[in-house]
């Protein structure tokens, strides 16, 4: 089993970051609120204010999932290749 630890950063766009285990809220903007990559508000513990992020909460989502399952020691999901590649292994 792996060792556990802290979570990692999570990349919220335009050189931003913020740790997997603090992010607690992910509002995706309105279509109309959107302009120069503004995709996501995302709340943080400890920030006052939401940071306004490039990517789209799905991908901030999976890559919070990803980090804190990496934190915890549990092991990443194998997925499957394309049907009808062959295994090397």
């Amino acid at each position: 089993m792996a060792q556990k630890r802290d979570p990692r950063l999570v990349s919220l766009g335009y050189g931003k970051f913020a740790r997997a285990d603090r992010i607690y809220a992910l509002v995706p903007l309105d279509p109309k609120d959107r302009g120069d990559g503004r995709r996501t508000y995302v709340h943080v513990e400890g920030v006052d204010e939401p940071i306004v992020a490039s990517r789209s909460e799905r991908a901030i989502v999976a890559e919070i999932e990803e980090a804190l399952n990496d934190a915890a020691g549990i092991p990443r999901k194998r997925r499957p290749g394309p049907k009808g590649q062959e295994k090397l292994i």
